[in-house]
């Protein structure tokens, strides 16, 4: 079997059963990780979740698969007993967004970008993961969306929400905690993982590297950044993700130009010297990202 046969078997059996979880999932046991005394990240089965709160109760960016509601709830509960106010999604995949049913059935006010809110309202096709996505219910649709930026002033700070052009989809925002020095960067940053540009949903790598270019221009050395996967990390990580995105562009498109088909690509490979920092999930994810990174080029 081919190698791009064998991924996409992978990829097929993996997406499936994680979008099939609900109602199925194991527990899972959320790690907690303080950052101040309004800020946390928990660390679960898949997206970083942060989370704020205070006097004026609890908002949380990013909620996991669906299916893992009551685990997400009650690992929160176990830092306040105030509300979930708001759940900001910092794009519409369902290993960030997968929860929204369950927090928007419960009360919460969802918040995302315009394009954000409509790939989850219309479900669409994962080129990248050869999986169709269904529609979202009702219920995990955002209600409040926004264009360019938005600004909560909750929890004793102004924390701004801000939208960057296709990156990884064509609906990322990132959360910038500004007096806590602290941002949420959604997918667009991922700590020692390789990255994906999910093309069928508009993301594009030169955006991508873009973004990098983004949050670089806006942090100092002591600014926290919560990856959208990965271990809570600061500036030197996001330098090295930008520098690893336009060192692999650079070396698929030519690969691509010089007529090499993706199979050729993700065997050469052109990781290999980059493969002990960033092959975090392995050979099958080295050869997902690859993929996105050959369909994403012209």
């Amino acid at each position: 079997m081919q190698t791009l046969e064998l991924v996409r078997t992978w990829v097929v059996v993996v997406s499936i059963a994680l979008s099939a979880c609900a109602h199925t999932a194991d527990p899972v046991e959320f790690k907690v990780q303080k950052l101040s005394d309004t800020l946390y990240v928990l660390f679960g089965d898949s997206g970083n979740i942060g989370v704020s709160v205070g006097t004026d109760g609890i908002f949380i960016i990013d909620d996991d698969y669906d299916g893992y509601g009551d685990d997400l709830q009650a690992a929160i509960a176990r830092i306040s007993d105030q509300p979930i106010r708001y759940v900001i999604n910092t794009h519409w995949h369902f290993d960030h967004a997968g929860g929204n049913e369950y927090f928007g059935r419960a009360g919460s006010v969802i918040i995302a970008h315009d394009n954000a809110r409509e790939r989850l309202k219309s479900g669409g096709y994962l080129e990248t993961h050869d999986l169709d996505v269904k529609p979202a219910p009702h219920e995990a649709l955002p209600v409040i969306t926004f264009d360019n930026s938005m600004t909560l002033h909750l929890n004793g700070e102004a924390t701004q929400v801000i939208y960057v052009e296709p990156a990884h989809t064509d609906g990322d925002a990132f959360v910038w905690f500004r007096d806590s020095n602290v941002i949420h960067t959604g997918d667009i940053f991922l700590n020692g993982v390789y990255p994906l540009v999910d093309y069928s949903s508009g993301g594009t790598i030169n955006g991508s590297i873009a973004a990098a270019d983004t949050l670089l221009a806006l942090i100092n050395d002591q600014t926290r950044l919560i990856p959208g996967h990965g271990p809570v990390t600061g500036k030197a990580d996001v330098k090295a993700f930008r520098d690893m995105l336009v060192t692999l562009s650079e070396r698929v498109a030519a690969m691509k130009k010089n007529g090499m088909s993706l199979d050729d690509v993700i065997a050469a490979p052109p990781t290999a010297d980059l493969d002990d920092r960033w092959n975090t999930w392995g050979d099958d994810w080295r050869a997902i990202s690859l993929r996105s990174i050959y369909g994403a080029l012209p």
